[in-house]
């Protein structure tokens, strides 16, 4: 939050490649000025370069901070917010819009609105294109630098995404228990050592993967890294016929164990007694482990707006996850090959254990054991409990894996007889 004097001393120095000025003008509650798009391409700019402050309520002629009405600021306060999540893609969620209240001309007082915009670790367009700072001034970016820029952002995404700074988190957005798991000391050395804090124009802050793994509501900073949970009665998505949801947040790993505790209660069991009892289930819970370790660990955090998601219906389960195969995956030899999108992620991930009960369904110690054999657990497993292999699908720009659930009324009828008379 910002002062009234940080305000106005701001606007004393004038527009910088960090500052932008602009007049104001609402009328019955309807900001006229300025428009709608302009403003969206100012706003794009800052977030595309390294962030900045624009300041509304300057007389720009005179560069004097004139204000506006207090009746007028909830209107220019929702105009901004409606700009930054209607008018650009993706929507900009790295900012902060407040006002200031300022004395004007007549004693009387009036309020400045500003917009504090962070450096986006996505692109964003405008409705005018894709734009930057240079100087004092926002500018279009050119085929070459748009084109420049995006290789950077696609190289962050494929290849070490994870270990990008997260530009309005800093070393106190961590949790120091849950930094504990991955360094001996609460040291920030260590941290470093380990890229769940790394160093962005010489301040410290947390990467995705500490975001991910470190901070106790990683979607407060990473928007939709949660995972959307829904089990229904029938055999389609239809919330007449929903029987539980539930968005599962918090560390990663707690997310694989809240999922998998949701599908676990909602996994229709059967028993049938032939030397004892025996529970026949609809999903191999090792496979379903195993699925959602992969979701969590290889999905693209780049992806802007999408969580994983887990339906569960009468007859399969879904799991899908944010982003295409990469490197040189396909859905046709993914049981064959091996590649980690998230190489931090993963190694954070191996060093988080598995408890009991979970531990002895799962027969893992660890979270990712790294050996290339969730893939095959899954389709085999899955397979020989339900008669049908599991079937992966890409939708650009989400990986879909269906699993089919055993029909455990017939495996509960034919143990009931398992020797009939011939």
């Amino acid at each position: 939050m910002l002062s009234t004097s940080a305000l106005l001393e701001m606007i004393r120095t004038w527009e910088s490649s960090s500052l932008e000025c602009k007049s104001v003008r609402v009328v019955n509650e309807k900001v006229k000025e300025p428009d709608r798009d302009s403003l969206s391409d100012e706003i794009t700019a800052f977030a595309n370069h390294e962030g900045g402050t624009l300041i509304l309520g300057v007389d720009e002629p005179s560069r004097q901070p004139v204000g506006v009405n207090a009746g007028d600021v909830s209107a220019l306060v929702s105009f901004v917010s409606e700009i930054c999540k209607d008018s650009i893609e993706p929507p900009l969620t790295s900012f902060f819009v407040d006002s200031a209240q300022i004395p004007d001309a007549a004693g009387d007082y009036a309020y400045l609105v500003y917009v504090e915009v962070r450096r986006s670790l996505w692109l964003h367009k405008s409705k005018g294109g894709y734009f930057y700072r240079h100087g004092d001034t926002k500018r279009p970016m050119s085929t070459e630098h748009l084109l420049r820029v995006g290789q950077a952002h696609s190289q962050a995404r494929i290849i070490q995404f994870d270990e990008q700074a997260v530009h309005h988190a800093g070393e106190d957005s961590l949790n120091q228990a849950l930094c504990l798991k991955f360094v001996h000391e609460d040291d920030s050395s260590a941290l470093l050592k380990r890229r769940i804090l790394v160093r962005q124009n010489g301040n410290l802050q947390a990467s995705v993967a500490g975001i991910l793994m470190c901070c106790m509501a990683p979607e407060e900073h990473l928007s939709n890294s949660y995972i959307r949970a829904v089990c229904y009665r029938g055999k389609v998505r239809d919330a007449n016929y929903q029987l539980d949801a539930k968005d599962i947040q918090g560390p990663l790993d707690e997310q694989i164990r809240g999922a998998f505790a949701f599908v676990n209660r909602r996994t229709q069991t059967s028993a049938s007694k032939q030397i004892g009892r025996v529970e026949h289930r609809q999903y191999s819970m090792r496979a379903v482990f195993e699925a959602l370790v992969n979701a969590v660990v290889h999905r693209d955090y780049s992806i802007h707006g999408s969580a994983i998601r887990l339906f569960m219906f009468a007859d399969r389960m879904e799991i899908s996850s944010p982003g295409r195969l990469p490197n040189t995956l396909s859905v046709d030899n993914i049981a064959q090959n091996q590649y980690t999108r998230n190489e931090l992620l993963a190694r954070l991930l191996s060093e988080c254990s598995v408890e009991d009960p979970m531990r002895r369904a799962v027969e893992r110690d660890f979270m990712l054991e790294r050996r290339g054999e969730g893939v095959g657990i899954i389709l085999r497993e899955s397979e020989a409990l339900s008669g049908r292999l599991p079937i992966y699908e890409q939708f650009d720009p989400e990986l879909k894996l269906t699993i089919y659930a055993a029909d455990t009324s017939k495996v509960l009828t034919a143990s009931a007889h398992p020797h009939p008379h011939r």
